[in-house]
């Protein structure tokens, strides 16, 4: 430990996935601050989410429980107020800010634990408890309105800036160098320490749009060999229909209803932003250009929080993280967003800089659930009974090179925002699935109601071969999804999983 207590900097992004930096594998993507921060960092090599979606996986993050148990088991369902997030858990004599993106119930009012509070959504309004709350807009709503800029959207009886609006601003009045440059003004007032600071930026998450759409060249982007290939024939339905659903809105006009996959009555302008235009591979590679250039943005607004706390005099002294919420498939599988099951969605960066422990690389699996004990171990500070993941800071002080453990990923439905009667994807969509990333690289994603699924990620990293109902796997299956119902008995999830008897026969007791 240095001498001082360190400071905490957390930072994550929203929809990266974890192909987006060197560090793992993307050697032609300008990120040179992200880069250096690898370099100085461990990088976990196969990081997962709690669940490939908003809510529940950022309640997971910050409050170190699965979203079954904390209660944010979709997306804009509050936080309830008596789960304590990380900002309760930090010593008291820590000052404690987040900045950023909340979905977590109530954007932009300051929670309990943090005493800073800095908001950049307005996008939330409908789901705010309090009608006092309506009378509140976000700071940066307030900074764009004295640069001189009018609201264009009407929600919740204000005038608001919508995310198509802020896309399309030039990079110093973009959010996330908005938040680079107030990160830097928290850093200079705070340097004195110790701090605990939580960002989290919307980039790269849709629109995907933004001031470097023309830093790469379309047709000069690398390709999975999924890469506009449909599931498996014998994938989970819920996969089969998104890719469907997909190639249906890319020829249907904008705003038409069902066209739209994420928000049937979404305006004309922002469902247009949620996807291609065409269900050809010049749109998809064009999506995905300005994907990455919205990495370059971010990249830059890491730059500038980086640069600060080596010019505070505070970078022995400062743990620095790196991570996303969930990732993106980006046209693999025929699907663009998160949502499903796949690699490309569950997979993230994730990067710890603690100076005085060195750096790294770390393989084997690590998943979310591990992040606030691992954060409150390397501050020094007690890890509550009631989490429910484990420090992995033993690991980075040991130089461990390697994690042997499962993940587990859950997955509860979409949203609370549903319109009736239900699309038959939307129905599929609000399926639970629970799903397993077993060390061994075997994966299970197990779901009543629909098709399961068995990967071998070692020799399909793509997950184009569907393995489930090949009776020469059965074995495996059935030991895998005991591993899940383990899971299940630990932390309390009660949600029902099917009884697994691929050529095996019947199965006791794998229901919740």
């Amino acid at each position: 430990m240095p001498s001082k207590k360190p400071n905490l900097i957390y930072l994550f992004t929203d929809q990266q996935r974890a192909d987006t930096m060197a560090a793992y594998g993307n050697d032609w993507i300008e990120t040179p601050n992200l880069n250096r921060l690898s370099q100085e960092s461990f990088v976990f090599e196969n990081a997962y989410v709690s669940s490939p979606i908003c809510t529940p996986s950022r309640s997971t993050q910050l409050t170190g429980l699965w979203p079954h148990t904390n209660g944010c088991i979709k997306n804009n369902i509050p936080l309830p107020d008596h789960v304590k997030t990380v900002a309760e858990l930090i010593p008291d004599d820590y000052h404690t800010a987040y900045y950023g993106k909340w979905h977590l119930g109530d954007e932009v009012i300051r929670r309990r634990g943090w005493d800073e509070w800095h908001s950049i959504e307005d996008q939330y309004r409908i789901w705010n408890t309090k009608p006092e709350h309506d009378e509140v807009l976000s700071d940066y709503h307030h900074y764009l309105v004295k640069q001189g800029y009018e609201p264009d959207k009407e929600s919740n009886g204000k005038m608001v800036f919508s995310r198509p609006f802020t896309a399309r601003l030039p990079e110093e009045h973009s959010k996330a160098t908005y938040l680079g440059n107030r990160v830097v003004e928290f850093v200079d007032r705070n340097k004195e320490g110790p701090f605990a600071l939580y960002v989290n930026m919307l980039e790269p998450h849709p629109p995907y749009d933004g001031p470097f759409n023309s830093q790469y060249d379309p047709n000069d982007l690398p390709q999975s060999p999924a890469f506009m290939k449909n599931p498996p024939e014998n994938s989970s339905g819920m996969h089969r229909l998104m890719a469907a659903a997909q190639q249906q809105q890319s020829h249907e006009p904008s705003g038409s209803g069902n066209a739209n996959l994420f928000g049937r009555d979404m305006p004309p302008e922002e469902a247009a932003a949620e996807g291609p235009a065409a269900n050809t591979e010049a749109a998809y590679r064009d999506i995905q250009a300005r994907y990455y250039g919205l990495m370059t943005l971010v990249d830059r607004a890491v730059g500038k929080i980086l640069d600060a706390v080596e010019e505070a005099g505070i970078a022995d002294n400062t743990i620095i993280v790196f991570t996303s919420e969930h990732g993106d498939q980006m046209g693999e599988h025929n699907i663009f967003q998160k949502v499903v099951m796949y690699e490309q969605s569950l997979r993230v960066p994730m990067l710890i800089r603690a100076p005085w422990l060195g750096s790294g690389r770390v393989s084997g699996r690590y998943s979310h659930i591990d992040t606030v004990p691992t954060l409150l171990d390397l501050l020094g500070t007690s890890v509550p009974d009631d989490l429910q993941g484990e420090s992995q800071a033993g690991a980075l002080r040991d130089q461990a090179s390697q994690l042997d453990q499962d993940v587990f990923l859950d997955w509860n439905g979409r949203s609370i925002d549903l319109t009736f009667p239900l699309t038959e994807l939307e129905r599929m969509r609000e399926i639970p699935h629970k799903c397993v990333v077993a060390a061994d690289g075997w994966k299970l994603n197990l779901s009543v109601g629909d098709q399961c699924e068995l990967y071998n990620l070692n020799d399909d990293p793509f997950e184009q071969t569907n393995l489930f109902d090949d009776p020469s796997h059965s074995d495996r299956t059935l030991r895998l999804a005991k591993k899940i119902r383990a899971w299940q008995l630990a932390t309390g999830d009660t949600a029902l999983i099917p009884d697994v008897y691929p050529g095996i026969g019947y199965v006791e007791g794998m229901k919740s």
